[in-house]
């Protein structure tokens, strides 16, 4: 765009870059580009932040985009989300606003080996023992579980879900799985039984492992009357989304070992407050939302939102969110 006669380039944020790597994986030189890499707690300090900028890049949904955050960034143009669905933007109020919303490609394989790492990680007490290790502890101070055999209970059967399955189905598994438009000939279709409710799912499975949407109908979807249904020798995971499990039900269970574990990669709070209780549960694995974290889809997204933002440059939107 000109301004007397000169060539001004648009000023891009890049939210929440915790490690400061979005400006090394794409060629930004087209909009002046600014990578913030602490979170934004108070909408205040993020306003004052992005006040100037025309293009604003969102990381998944670590920054929320409420519709009183668009009525406060009046120059705002283009918002482009990593991944094509975030239900922490209003895109109603976007829309009524005039800006414009694009999203990128994410691949479902880097959440499934992630599933998978935390599962290992409990079941085998990787990180006790591995600790004893560099630390002169006991050798062999725990027994691990088996998963050949055992049941994997599966609250969804998506992409995620469904290849969870598969790699359960490969350690010898059972699996099992619920959600409420699943059909027993879906399941079929992946070796998979499917559960005749939600309680059966989880009195009868040894790991159970969230892949659900969160939505009204997902939310809190686990709460302390379901916690209590399963084994006091099953553990949960959940790297799908915190809120459709009952935070303070899971931290009383676990606390009080109705339940072996659990594998966490979500919380309600991002990131999670120092203090945090399950940052101390000792039957607790958890990780920094880490389960889109990969190289893979770090180029992925910030190669594809340059590409939305040359494409909504050059008047053409590209992969618009709606």
């Amino acid at each position: 765009m000109s301004a007397g006669g000169s060539f001004v380039m648009l000023r891009c944020a890049v939210l929440d870059d915790y490690q400061g790597v979005a400006l090394g994986l794409a060629d930004w030189s087209r909009v002046r580009a600014t990578s913030f890499r602490e979170r934004f707690t108070d909408q205040d300090d993020l306003v004052a932040a992005l006040g100037d900028h025309e293009i604003v890049v969102a990381m998944r949904e670590r920054t929320p985009f409420p519709a009183e955050l668009f009525e406060r960034l009046p120059n705002l143009r283009l918002l482009v989300s990593t991944g094509m669905r975030n239900a922490a933007i209003d895109l109603a109020a976007a829309r009524a606003r005039g800006v414009t919303v694009c999203g990128t490609g994410s691949t479902s394989t880097p959440p499934v080996e992630l599933t998978w790492a935390l599962i290992l990680g409990l079941v085998r007490n990787l990180v006790p023992e591995a600790t004893a290790m560099r630390t002169g502890g006991p050798w062999q101070s725990t027994l691990g579980a088996d998963l050949h055999g055992r049941t994997l209970g599966l609250l969804g059967l998506g992409k995620i879900g469904t290849r969870t399955a598969e790699i359960g189905q490969a350690f010898g598994m059972d699996v099992v799985a619920w959600s409420e438009n699943l059909t027993k000939e879906r399941a079929a279709a992946h070796g998979v039984r499917l559960a005749p409710s939600k309680d059966a799912l989880l009195s009868g499975s040894d790991i159970v492992s969230v892949h659900l949407v969160l939505s009204d109908r997902t939310r809190g979807l686990i709460g302390e009357r379901e916690l209590s249904l399963m084994r006091p020798t099953a553990y949960l995971v959940n790297t799908s989304r915190a809120a459709i499990v009952d935070q303070a039900a899971l931290v009383s269970a676990l606390r009080a070992g109705r339940i072996a574990g659990a594998g966490l990669d979500v919380f309600e709070v991002e990131p999670l407050p120092a203090d945090h209780e399950l940052r101390t549960l000792p039957n607790v694995l958890a990780t920094p939302h880490l389960g889109y974290v990969t190289e893979l889809n770090y180029e992925t997204y910030f190669r594809e939102a340059v590409e939305d933002i040359d494409a909504f440059l050059a008047g053409s939107p590209i992969r618009l969110l709606t």
